[in-house]
């Protein structure tokens, strides 16, 4: 049986409670929701990219990547990606900024399945991603 490994990039800092960022075992890599905060700075806390939608999606999607990376995955090894979004009406303007990333991103493979949720998060955030991906 293979062993499961915690995935935490240089980039982010500590989760905020008892969770990994990402973890992977044998060929499965899932990683955790994560938000728009900006590349970790050691002694300050986490800062979002920005207020608007299309700045924390981007560095949102930059998060997921990193730690695909850390996995040894790419955007083509995802299988399955979890939106969460804190208001319906951005439903259609994320939808344009996620075409344009990953077409963009020349992927090889199909796109990912997807799902879209509408939740509520911490002040200031506007979008959470989360994603599964499958290597080899």
């Amino acid at each position: 049986m293979s062993e499961k490994t915690a995935l935490t990039p240089a980039t982010h800092t500590a989760p905020p409670a008892r969770f990994s960022h990402g973890v992977k075992k044998g060929n499965i890599l899932q990683v955790a929701g994560q938000v728009g905060f900006l590349p970790a700075v050691e002694g300050q806390a986490p800062t979002p990219a920005g207020p608007t939608l299309r700045e924390q999606t981007l560095q949102t999607l930059a998060n997921v990547k990193a730690i695909l990376e850390e996995g040894g995955a790419t955007w083509d090894d995802v299988m399955m990606m979890r939106v969460y979004l804190t208001d319906v009406a951005h439903f259609a303007e994320m939808n344009e900024i996620y075409n344009a990333y990953f077409e963009e991103q020349e992927l090889k493979a199909p796109a990912s399945a997807r799902t879209t949720v509408y939740v509520g998060l911490p002040q200031g955030l506007l979008i959470e991603i989360d994603a599964l991906a499958v290597l080899g």
